[in-house]
């Protein structure tokens, strides 16, 4: 393989990066054509308008992680279950091509009776891995659907989904305190005492039902301005997903994603004493690019 063509379909987004035989990055492209504005059938065209120049040399594979490989996407690679490595995720590739485009499984796992699922995630924290020279540890992969990872001997053992980010929506737009808070968000960096102040509340108070209602409280009483309550309620979500954690003292983290939402929880396991990794975007560009290495066999 000379050339791998790297590309993460989610629901919001496609992007995708052209890689070399050593896993350099040498051209990225992103668009606005995350699979809900795909329709049934068009996949393989949306694919070819924005790809297909890289997939003209006969030698190169591409690798599809995300949600191109739900039952809504291009081609249902079914979930991988857990515990779960290179070697149980390549032998479950969905090939769109034979030996030329495959999308890469999800993974899922069971916590007392109930499944939990991933797509795309799992290429993450295994680049994360690769980057950072682990072999195990707990990865957190902030988001609409935060994803806390374990990984043991290279394997992601079990992982757990916390719906943080949509909570957040939901009470920020569609709740009672829509109508207290500005239309217009600040980013908390610009308002950490807020932001403290509402991690403290969640760690150390009661469950969110009840610590939410305080962002209309605070504001009704003109004990908080109303510009610093989005990085309060910012705050008391992500604290609440941290309260659920059975962290030991000397825990450590490793965080994927966006510097925004990295620098938020970074920010908010160090007030609960827990040490921080970081690794960003280009984890998934190297997981998709070692998952390629192993595939010299199993290739069609």
């Amino acid at each position: 393989m000379q050339t791998l063509v790297a590309v993460d379909w989610g629901t919001s987004s496609l992007r995708g990066a052209r890689l070399d035989s050593t896993g350099a990055v040498l051209e990225e492209r992103a668009f606005a054509r995350g699979i809900l504005t795909v329709g049934a059938g068009e996949f393989a065209d949306v694919f070819e308008a924005c790809f297909g120049d890289w997939m003209k040399d006969a030698g190169t594979l591409c690798l599809v992680s995300g949600m191109a490989g739900s039952k809504q996407g291009w081609l249902e690679a079914p979930y991988c279950s857990c515990p779960a490595g290179f070697d149980e995720v390549a032998s479950r590739l969905a090939w769109v091509k034979a030996g030329r485009i495959a999308i890469v499984p999800g993974l899922s796992c069971e916590r007392d009776g109930i499944p939990d699922v991933m797509r795309g995630e799992e290429i993450q924290v295994f680049g994360a891995l690769q980057l950072l020279g682990m072999h195990s540890g707990l990865l957190v992969l902030p988001g609409t659907h935060s994803k806390w990872v374990t990984v043991r001997d290279g394997k992601i053992d079990a992982f757990s989904t916390f719906m943080t980010g949509e909570f957040y929506a939901l009470l920020r737009q569609h709740s009672i305190l829509a109508r207290t808070l500005p239309t217009i968000d600040t980013d908390p960096g610009e308002d950490w005492p807020s932001f403290d102040r509402g991690i403290a509340l969640a760690l150390h108070g009661g469950s969110l039902l009840q610590t939410a209602f305080s962002a209309r409280t605070l504001a009704l009483f003109d004990r908080m301005p109303q510009a610093s309550l989005p990085s309060f309620l910012s705050g008391l979500v992500i604290g609440e997903e941290l309260r659920a954690q059975p962290l030991p003292a000397d825990a450590s983290v490793v965080l994927i994603g966006s510097d925004t939402l990295t620098r938020r929880y970074e920010r908010a396991l160090t007030q609960h004493g827990v040490s921080v990794q970081r690794a960003g975007a280009e984890a998934t560009w190297r997981g998709l690019w070692a998952l390629a290495q192993t595939l010299h066999l199993e290739t069609p």
